[in-house]
């Protein structure tokens, strides 16, 4: 299978990146609440209640690049309302949602495969296996593609814990 893949551009970090994280993680925490209840992930990376930044997941696969999606053209699954650039779009993922989702609730690949859960950049992809990879920056995703598949298994392996912590935190 072929992987796909957005061109790493490097961004220069400053020391400010912890807060910014924090505080990124803060502002999906309360949407997350809500997804905490029980769904198939369980709980949801969301800005407002929107799941990867707006962006549409069903683009990655049939556009091949990440594409911004619209309120006009949403849909609620797993506790999070997500935006697509047509209703086609908004239909394949209703027929599918999880084969278009990105993994580990939209919260970073990379972050997952290290034991930690971080916001994405929607622009930092990758898709593997069928499925979609996010990551939060461009350090991270070299990292998550330099061994892709121990990685992926780390993330696999991290994230049924990782998750019920988020929604042990959620819960409070």
């Amino acid at each position: 299978m072929r992987m796909l893949t957005k061109r790493i551009v490097s961004r220069p970090v400053g020391r400010s990146t912890a807060v910014v994280v924090f505080a990124l993680m803060l502002t999906a925490l309360p949407a997350a609440r809500a997804a905490a209840a029980g769904q198939h992930e369980g709980v949801i990376n969301t800005t407002d209640g929107v799941a990867i930044h707006g962006y549409d997941p069903v683009a990655y696969f049939t556009l091949g690049e990440p594409t911004e999606g619209s309120a006009r053209f949403s849909a609620e699954w797993d506790g999070a309302e997500w935006w697509f650039v047509s209703a086609e779009h908004r239909e394949l993922f209703a027929g599918d949602p999880e084969r278009y989702a990105p993994r580990y609730g939209g919260y970073c690949a990379q972050a997952a495969a290290q034991n930690r859960v971080a916001d994405v950049d929607p622009e930092l992809w990758t898709i593997e296996g069928g499925r979609l990879y996010l990551n939060y920056n461009a350090r991270f995703q070299r990292r998550f593609l330099s061994d892709l598949a121990a990685n992926i298994a780390a993330a696999d392996s991290n994230w049924p814990a990782l998750r019920a912590e988020l929604r042990a935190a959620l819960s409070q």
